[in-house]
């Protein structure tokens, strides 16, 4: 698979693990690595944003939900607000964090900007590990 094709593949995988969906990206990334390391930025780049944007999308999801009633456990997401987002990669709760934050109408920036992180910080910490 060429390096493009490998890249646009990642890119649409991190989108769909940050969703509601089941998947995990960072095999696909390991994958990447091994056959273009040259790759290390571009895609440590495009994953963090295909998972930014995959977050953002269920943070949107949430938004569009009525507010008919508190639940205590997005209580927990209002008291933190969006720092906690930088949580949002984390196995079975950042789903969960990124459509409560839209759901709490949380700050859309801010909320972008600590997946981004949290999102970024992962996949370097998968990619440094597979490069070293």
């Amino acid at each position: 698979m060429s390096e493009t094709a490998s890249l646009l593949s990642f890119f649409v995988s991190s989108f769909l693990a940050a969703t509601l969906l089941p998947g995990g990206s960072e095999a696909v990334l390991v994958g990447i690595l091994k056959l273009h390391p040259e790759s290390f930025w571009p895609a440590l780049l495009l994953g963090t944003l295909g998972n930014t944007l995959g977050g953002m999308t269920s943070f949107g999801m949430g938004w569009l939900l009525p507010q008919t009633k508190q639940l205590k456990h997005v209580e927990k997401v209002r008291r933190y607000g969006t720092p906690v987002l930088l949580l949002a990669w984390a196995p079975l709760i950042g789903d969960a964090l990124c459509l409560a934050a839209g759901w709490l109408r949380l700050n859309l920036w801010y909320a972008a900007l600590f997946m981004a992180i949290g999102k970024f910080a992962r996949y370097w910490v998968v990619a440094y590990a597979v490069s070293s």
